[in-house]
């Protein structure tokens, strides 16, 4: 299968490039990347007006399966990567029963490779059952093909276990991927940040400290053992400013963001719409601005989307019953082009890169890239196409999302992965999956 992408603004951060040239992609594997090519091909699409990017990469993604697999399973959560322009998802352990052995690690490799549309990396626990009491086998789960270690829903609250955690991750070149929340901190039901905003609704509070104490905590843990550790969904002006101090350090520490984390703030929190709750919270204006700040100089590495799906009647519970998070694979493109890119906090090229090269290097995975050599994982993107998300058109198995009728500009119009067609022309190829 050979195919031919011209005319298109290749945007690359691996390779500095922001320029508009074809690319040629034959059995998989990108073969050209320059201006003016001519071949006889089995596909030519034209890419005028569009910016070609390395297929985008999302490595904070819930799957649900096993164990919920009415939220979402491998194949749905597959396709709507697929449709949000992504083509490696990292799937977090929290499941039923969590990936802490290389069995399930090794089902859901095989499911994967059976069922998604995208390429799927399993992320393993950091205790057994995630009960924070004993260190799972990691040089197992390295080999069953864990891409990096988390408790993500939990916190290990025990320090030496979590000291020994980042040792054994060190010791397997694996990152660590860090869920920041003191739980003696919170208050018992918290369910939203703790502020002014809570006394109001008269909601119990989750507090900025309890995000920033483990932050702190485990940025020192993460110097001494030199292991590579990534902040996930970071929320607060004090987590955000603990990364860029730790940098400046020059340590090996990461940090992500959630799109609604840098676009919604406690503001809009209802306590008749929990498709406003998740965790960590939606915090305060200052902390968003700052959020913003660290996107733009930064400190802030990676775009990715906590994709948390939960049914309808699950969400539709007392706001401190219900559980926490929102969808967000679908969305988050078309979020960060619209407050980001847009709003000129970012150039196209900043935001690509923190959705492609920067979460390929954290995890340690040869992708990210428009390489002449690589695998053909590319997303064709219209950056100017207008319209208001309509949760009821996401092909994941949820529909809880915060932003439904929200205006807003950019989505994929075609998804290669491997150098096949997994969207075209906005619509899913499932193939004879």
């Amino acid at each position: 299968m050979r195919i031919l992408i011209k005319n298109g603004r290749i945007i690359d951060p691996s390779s500095k490039t922001d320029e508009v040239k074809d690319i040629l992609v034959e059995n998989g594997i990108i073969k050209q990347v320059q201006k003016g090519i001519t071949a006889a091909v089995d596909e030519e699409i034209d890419a005028t007006d569009h910016w070609v990017v390395p297929g985008l990469i999302d490595v904070h993604v819930h799957l649900r399966e096993p164990g919920f697999e009415y939220k979402e399973t491998i194949q749905t959560g597959s396709y709507s990567a697929a449709k949000g322009g992504f083509t490696t998802i990292c799937c977090m352990p929290n499941t039923n029963p969590p990936v802490d052995n290389a069995m399930i690690v090794n089902q859901i490799n095989n499911k994967a490779e059976k069922e998604a549309v995208v390429h799927v990396l399993p992320v393993g626990a950091i205790t057994e059952g995630q009960k924070g009491e004993k260190l799972v086998d990691v040089e197992a789960m390295v080999k069953a093909g864990i891409c990096a270690l988390s408790e993500d829903g939990k916190t290990v609250m025990n320090t030496a276990l979590m000291k020994e955690a980042l040792r054994q991750a060190s010791k397997y070149n694996i990152p660590v991927l860090s869920h920041c929340e003191d739980h003696y901190l919170v208050e018992n039901g918290g369910a939203m940040n703790q502020g002014e905003r809570s006394k109001e609704l008269n909601i119990k509070g989750i507090s900025a400290d309890s995000e920033e104490v483990i932050v702190s905590r485990d940025i020192i843990l993460a110097q001494e053992s030199n292991t590579k550790l990534n902040i996930c969904h970071i929320s607060t002006k004090g987590s955000t400013q603990l990364v860029r101090e730790a940098k400046a350090r020059g340590e090996k520490v990461w940090a992500e963001v959630a799109p609604h984390h840098f676009t919604l703030s406690d503001e809009i929190v209802a306590s008749d719409n929990t498709n406003t709750k998740m965790n960590p919270p939606l915090r305060t204006k200052e902390d968003v601005d700052h959020i913003i700040k660290g996107l733009k100089d930064g400190t802030i590495d990676i775009i990715a989307t906590d994709h948390a799906p939960h049914s309808a009647e699950d969400k539709d519970a007392p706001y401190e019953k219900a559980p926490f998070g929102i969808v967000g694979l679908e969305t988050s493109l078309a979020l960060g082009i619209t407050e980001l890119v847009n709003k000129k906090v970012l150039t196209p090229i900043e935001l690509i890169a923190k959705m492609t090269i920067n979460p390929a290097k954290m995890i340690g995975i040869n992708k990210g890239t428009l390489s002449v050599g690589e695998m053909a994982d590319i997303t064709v993107v219209d950056p100017t196409l207008a319209y208001e998300i309509e949760v009821n058109d996401f092909v994941s198995k949820s529909k809880n999302s915060p932003f439904q009728g929200k205006k807003v500009q950019g989505k994929a119009r075609h998804t290669l992965v491997n150098g096949d067609f997994v969207l075209k022309d906005y619509k899913l190829i499932k193939g004879d999956i």
